[in-house]
């Protein structure tokens, strides 16, 4: 329910509708966009950013939140594990138990590979059940690969790796196969073809989508397809602490930490894929996210002390409709979707100010300029937003519409008495991805070998901006390609299990005489964990 002086500036949104109806705002040219981004994206202020000083990107530029967490020493102690005894052995251990993970695990072990997969949560709890607004993939007449390496490669602003963006976009089409295969049911029209809907920065229709759900409909199959394995060992609530490496520094297995009986778990592994996921909960530059609790950037600092090199961890992605009010939902996202629909974004004076469907990072800059410029609308708890006009899309397609096209969105808001056919939601950018990660290959190997990594942890897909549903379709692309490549080192001799890399690190750290409080991997923040 809204406050009465929300209440009073919402009738200003009611009384501009019919004209901002007819209104037709341009994509902006090049030079206003980068001006606008340059002005007012968080990815240009220079004072939320440092150079890194150890490590293998020594001196390249990240956030002051990334360099805390990789410049700080573990807060375990490992003294007491015998590296002769592993407690597990496998040819595949996946850290990670969200789509990228179960994808990895599912294709290593149709490769032939024994595989164990471990998670910091319970199977499936993941950023990829919180994907609402569904997965890019070439898959309609109109459209081609080549289209979407096109939208892929412009938004990121020609920063992804060519191979990798083209890796993706060439398997989209057989990703899909397989996921119908397993029983995905994604939308049709009336014909009984795949639906497929029009996203921000892209040139052709390729979203599809589950109503609102589809990221929670996928993991639920999932799901079932890995339960229906037994041979595939599932370790719950046992995050990865640390990843262990041979003499020749290849990766070979890592150490777990059993969050229940709280004791370390050895594993030894021929290989071992990193599906961890991103960093949405360090609240980079002090932005709220839409994350899951267990984004805290683990897969990126065992990967970065084991040697592996990361890539542009300079670039998040700070998605524009987030919710600001109610203040118990801050950081919640609204699917994109509603703007390819035709939703407009509206500040305190009733007017429109960007064109909904330019990208993300384009219509979040223009979100933080009208705030800070002043035409922002205040919550009772002093945050600021914009209006996201969501009754304009019930007016165009008629009554009964966004409750049938977003369910979950709909019964969402009406528990906090918001009905969005009648009231605008007031929204502003919310972290949500992180661009770089990981450097891997076209195999989805870092520069560690046997250390492989999928999803949002991996780097040098998404360049600069990620499109709205790349991360969907990449998390089984390269979950595909990593299981795969993974299994294929089933026959290799791991060698003896050893933290010497760890030791490695930390001299470096010492000799830079660099002293921090800070512990990591973080596993959770401590407003999860509490003191």
């Amino acid at each position: 329910m809204y406050s009465e002086n929300l209440l009073e500036n919402m009738e200003l949104v009611e009384k501009t509708r019919e004209s901002r109806e007819k209104q037709q705002l341009p994509i902006l040219n090049e030079k206003k966009k980068e001006k606008l981004l340059s002005s007012f994206h968080p990815d240009y202020r220079l004072s939320g950013f440092r150079a890194l000083r150890v490590g293998v990107n020594r001196g390249d530029r990240t956030v002051h939140e990334i360099a805390d967490l990789l410049e700080a020493f573990s807060s375990f102690d490992y003294r007491e594990i015998n590296f002769e005894k592993p407690d597990l052995e496998t040819d595949v251990l996946v850290l990670g138990g969200g789509g990228a993970g179960i994808t990895a695990a599912l294709f290593a072990h149709s490769a032939g590979a024994k595989v164990i997969l471990a998670t910091k949560l319970r199977l499936g709890n993941s950023n990829t059940i919180m994907a609402l607004g569904g997965m890019q993939a070439s898959v309609s007449e109109n459209d081609s690969p080549i289209r979407h390496f096109a939208d892929t490669m412009v938004a990121g602003k020609f920063q992804g790796r060519r191979e990798l963006v083209k890796a993706m976009v060439d398997d989209g089409p057989s990703i899909v196969k397989w996921l119908l295969d397993l029983g995905v049911n994604f939308d049709r029209d009336e014909k009984g073809n795949l639906l497929t809907k029009k996203a921000g920065g892209s040139i052709a229709p390729r979203i599809l989508s589950i109503g609102d759900y589809t990221g929670l409909n996928i993991i639920k199959i999932l799901k079932d397809e890995i339960r229906n394995r037994p041979e595939i060992e599932i370790l719950e609530f046992a995050p990865a602490v640390e990843l262990t490496t041979n003499e020749f520094g290849e990766c070979n297995g890592a150490i777990l930490f059993d969050l229940e009986r709280k004791r370390f778990v050895l594993v030894k592994a021929k290989s071992v894929i990193l599906a961890t996921g991103g960093s949405g909960r360090l609240h980079i530059q002090g932005f709220q996210t839409s994350n899951n609790f267990g984004a805290t950037g683990d897969a990126i600092v065992l990967a970065y002390r084991a040697g592996a090199k990361l890539e542009g961890l300079d670039s998040f992605q700070y998605h524009p409709t987030g919710i600001v009010y109610p203040d118990h939902m801050v950081g919640v996202l609204v699917t994109e979707a509603i703007r390819s629909l035709g939703a407009h974004l509206v500040n305190s004076k009733g007017e429109r100010f960007i064109n909904e469907l330019e990208t993300r990072d384009v219509v979040a800059a223009a979100m933080i300029k009208e705030c800070e410029e002043g035409k922002g609308i205040k919550t009772p708890s002093g945050r600021v937003g914009v209006w996201l006009d969501t009754p304009v899309i019930e007016e165009r397609y008629g009554k009964g519409f966004l409750k049938k096209k977003f369910p979950a969105l709909f019964r969402m808001f009406m528990r906090v008495k918001i009905n969005i056919e009648k009231q605008p939601l007031l929204v502003y950018p919310t972290l949500h991805y992180q661009n770089g990660g990981i450097l891997i290959d076209e195999k989805g190997e870092t520069t560690v070998k046997n250390l492989f990594v999928a999803g949002e942890a991996a780097g040098g897909i998404h360049g600069k901006n990620r499109l709205m549903g790349n991360s969907l379709l990449d998390i089984f692309v390269f979950g595909r390609r990593a299981g795969l490549a993974a299994a294929r080192r089933k026959y290799n001799e791991p060698g003896k299990q050893t933290l010497s890399h760890l030791e490695r690190y930390y001299q470096e750290l010492k000799s830079l005489r660099i002293t921090t409080v800070a512990k990591t991997p973080r596993i959770f923040q401590e407003y999860i964990v509490g003191d």
